[in-house]
């Protein structure tokens, strides 16, 4: 089975530093997995890679087979990789409604021109409060975003994700900053994401009840190196995940 999305030989280096160093996976649709490791780890930085935040030292990142390592950041999205950060990255000054039109008139090839009168596009109008209702944001649609909270401001990262409709979703911490009552929300978006089973889904997370529950498979990064990578029950007890995640040593040691 071709991947959807592979890295091959991933290697970043700042100066001396080797932040990611010669990682190679394959990501297959329908499939979700986190990616787990300690602070520093370069779970991020790994991310920044295939989205292409970032230019590798060394290897390649291909989608759906085709090299993508040197292409920018959006014509990676128009091929199908969406990514959602560990900050909103939202248009604060426009409404709910306007931003997820956006992210319609994008996928749509209609371009930015957002402030066309809004009855010669009627569609894309329609088309964005569709996506709002199926994420439960179409009671906000009017309100500017700086009058979401920040779990509904994750949402509505996610609702333009989903509007964008790519072939792979990337989410950086996706409960980072919520309150306890606006984690479910989120995840349970994410968990819809992955069970139409035609989507591959990355996360990087760092509560272990979080990759429990949405993940089929933990890949594990250490000083930047794959160290882990198989069913989430079995890496999560893992003698390495124990001690390089969890700080525990084995007790044999």
């Amino acid at each position: 089975m071709t991947a959807i999305l592979e890295t091959r030989d991933l290697t970043i280096r700042f100066g001396g530093q080797v932040a990611v160093d010669s990682v190679s996976l394959a990501f297959h649709a329908g499939t979700t997995t986190a990616i787990v490791g300690p602070n520093g780890a370069g779970k991020t930085t790994f991310f920044n890679l295939v989205s292409g935040q970032l230019r590798p030292s060394a290897g390649d990142v291909f989608l759906r087979g085709q090299r993508i390592t040197n292409l920018p950041t959006p014509l990676r999205a128009r091929l199908g990789l969406g990514r959602a950060f560990q900050l909103t990255n939202l248009f604060p000054a426009l409404t709910v409604l306007e931003n997820v039109r956006l992210a319609v008139q994008a996928r749509a090839g209609a371009g930015l021109g957002f402030f066309r009168p809004a009855e010669t596009r009627t569609d894309l109008t329609a088309r964005a409060q569709a996506w709002l209702a199926e994420t439960k944001l179409a009671a906000r649609a009017g309100d500017l975003v700086t009058a979401l909270s920040h779990g509904d401001q994750r949402k509505l990262e996610v609702t333009m994700m989903l509007a964008l409709e790519p072939d792979v979703f990337m989410f950086d911490e996706p409960t980072a900053g919520m309150s306890v009552d606006e984690v479910p929300v989120v995840l349970d978006l994410i968990a819809a994401i992955a069970a139409r089973r035609d989507k591959t889904v990355l996360l990087v997370e760092h509560k272990m009840d979080v990759v429990r529950r949405l993940a089929d498979r933990v890949v594990v990064l250490h000083q930047g190196a794959l160290v882990a990578d198989g069913d989430p029950a079995e890496i999560v007890a893992s003698a390495i995940v124990q001690e390089a995640y969890l700080g525990i040593r084995p007790a044999n040691v």
